[in-house]
């Protein structure tokens, strides 16, 4: 089995990125609130909730930590596009996955929802390679705490290309998995899913312009 693989699953159970009120800082202890930050331990995998004095510590990502925290960018990239054959060729049964760079496996990884939780690919990283090849713009993930969400034209829903918090990612995992009925997911999954990708695509900023 992929070394990487139980530790998606088990990152795509963990809890979404506001919790109860009363919550502590898994750090320091300190109170935080309903919406707060998150740091990844990059040896065990784990998205851990913090307070803002915690997460602060943690936002050189050119240090070398045991933690880096999650980076608040979202970002649509309108101009990137792939197509079916290469999608087919990347071995994604489906049309919608995350891919980022895991520094412990120091390679890319992608991952796609299903009723089990994250699903990891095996990813042809020469395929992989020749995709950002021909689209450098995307090739600026912060490794371990960034994702590309590529979603391919299905049922009538929109295509595109957005650069996600991974703790965002996971959120949508997450609720993907408690949602998801019979073969397909069922409607509220699909619906779920739209509802996701617009809301991101909201909130994204176009990858090069104006701040």
């Amino acid at each position: 089995m992929n070394p990487s693989f139980p530790v998606l699953r088990r990152l795509a159970a963990a809890r979404p990125a506001t919790t109860p009120v009363g919550e502590r800082c898994e750090m320091c202890a300190d109170p935080i609130a309903e919406t707060h930050q998150h740091v990844v331990n990059i040896e065990g995998r784990q998205l851990m909730c913090v307070c803002r004095g915690c997460y602060l510590l943690f936002t050189d990502s050119s240090a070398s930590l045991r933690y880096r925290a999650v980076p608040d960018r979202y970002l649509v990239f309108p101009n990137v596009t792939v197509g079916q054959g290469e999608w087919d060729a990347l071995e994604i049964p489906v049309g919608l996955a995350f891919f980022f760079r895991n520094s412990t496996l120091g390679r890319t990884v992608a991952f796609y929802p299903g009723p089990a939780g994250a699903t990891e690919s095996e990813l042809p990283l020469d395929l992989w390679s020749a995709i950002l090849e021909r689209h450098p713009e995307i090739d600026i993930l912060a490794d371990d705490t960034e994702a590309l969400l590529i979603r391919m034209p299905d049922r009538g829903a929109t295509s595109g290309c957005l650069l996600l918090p991974i703790d965002a990612c996971y959120e949508f995992v997450g609720r993907v998995r408690m949602l998801w009925r019979g073969f397909d997911g069922g409607r509220d999954v699909h619906r779920y899913i739209d509802e996701f990708f617009s809301a991101m695509s909201a909130r994204a900023r176009v990858a090069g312009g104006p701040r």
